[in-house]
């Protein structure tokens, strides 16, 4: 079998999934106040966060940033077509592409488009110099469709 083998599903209740529902809101919110909202008790939340860790359900703490305090006006997913003489490094290629400090995300898709990629910038010219520098400019790219994302609701 290819790629990472699907391990065997870690069996989770109800209340294991508030809490991950929870979680995915917030990652900050108090013990205390979790186990308020899924209700059980601050000691049994605790345990079962600390579970769903180690059996790696939670996989980490994420910040939300506001990008737009940053400067960052465009938001772009960039749709690549991989040429066929590159197939063989199609994840080398996405794996390169999430080291720039512009792209945010990057799917491998199984069908066409080869990946998506999410990218933030500036300004459009800078969205334009990204997609010619590191898309455009390489051979392993056979192609490009760039779409503006006007809102991202979570």
């Amino acid at each position: 079998m290819q790629g990472d083998a699907v391990p065997n599903p870690v069996r989770v209740d109800a209340t294991d999934l508030a809490i991950l529902s929870e979680l995915s809101k917030d990652a900050r919110i108090p013990n205390n106040l979790l186990a308020a909202t899924v209700g059980i008790a601050p000691s049994t939340c605790l345990g079962r966060v600390k579970a769903l860790s180690n059996a790696g359900i939670i996989t980490g703490y994420h910040a939300a940033i506001n990008e737009k305090l940053l400067g960052v006006t465009v938001n772009a997913m960039i749709s690549v077509l991989v040429s066929p003489s590159a197939r063989d490094r199609l994840l080398s290629s996405a794996k390169s592409l999430q080291q720039l400090p512009e792209v945010k995300e990057v799917f491998v898709l199984g069908g066409s488009p080869d990946l998506l990629v999410r990218v933030a910038t500036r300004s459009i010219d800078d969205l334009r110099t990204f997609v010619a520098a590191h898309l455009g400019s390489n051979r392993a790219f056979s192609s490009t469709q760039t779409v503006i994302i006007f809102e991202h609701l979570r």
